[in-house]
């Protein structure tokens, strides 16, 4: 491996620093207004999303955690604490005695979906609307090509 670092051109380092910059005010305000909207924290939206779009509301602990780009000890507290406040619960995997399932309950599947249509509006208003369709377009073959990559490359 070559010792000296590949630096960013000044147009990579500007690209660069606009993405972090949009990331962070996008994901920071529909974070707060999922808490205010909800009460639910974003890692809380974010689990029981990824739970109910799965057919039986329920996956592995190790499925969630990779799905959500996320340490399993992370996922393992964030679970505990939604298993606490009822929003989801862990059973028994039958031919794995090791494992557990994690699984939407009925409060789980109603605090997503009180919650959901206020959070898809927010998504328009602060990043839908500002783009035009070709736009959306675009960023979203970006998206799909930067996916594509990083799961090509090793952790």
């Amino acid at each position: 491996m070559d010792a000296t670092p590949r630096w960013l051109t000044s147009e990579q380092q500007v690209a660069w620093n606009s993405f972090i910059r949009m990331q962070e005010k996008l994901i920071g305000r529909l974070s707060r207004r999922v808490q205010a909207d909800s009460g639910m924290s974003a890692a809380d939206y974010i689990v029981l999303v990824k739970l109910t779009e799965t057919s039986g509301g329920r996956m592995r602990l190790m499925d969630l955690a990779k799905l959500v780009e996320w340490e399993k000890s992370r996922v393992s507290h964030q679970v505990r604490r939604m298993t606490e406040r009822g929003l989801v619960a862990k059973e028994e995997c039958p031919d794995d005695g090791r494992g557990a399932f994690i699984a939407a309950t009925h409060a789980g599947y109603k605090a997503i979906e009180d919650a959901a249509p206020v959070h898809v509006e927010h998504v328009r208003r602060l990043f839908i609307d500002a783009l035009s369709q070709e736009e959306l377009n675009m960023l979203a073959r970006i998206s799909d090509r930067v996916v594509a990559h990083l799961e090509r490359q090793p952790d």
